[in-house]
């Protein structure tokens, strides 16, 4: 998993993130929406369910990269 991340640029990283994670941008964040939903309780539909997991791939995998440069003994090369 560790060099599936190494391969993964990190422009590519904050890009897909700021751009799939957030699209559309108006009238809100679309990952907004949902995390909205989740807090409410009223994110029960699957087709939501999957919305939300595709619009937080690009900030997990984003967050994943962070992780393994800030943890100790997780450094890269």
């Amino acid at each position: 998993m560790a060099a599936l991340l190494d391969q993964v640029s990190w422009p590519l990283a904050i890009i897909a993130a700021l751009t799939l994670g957030l699209a559309p941008f108006f009238p809100e964040p679309h990952i907004w929406e949902k995390l909205k939903m989740l807090a409410a309780g009223t994110l029960t539909r699957p087709l939501d369910m999957f919305d939300l997991a595709m619009h937080a791939a690009p900030w997990l995998l984003l967050l994943a990269k962070i992780v393994r440069v800030l943890l100790p003994g997780s450094a890269q090369g």
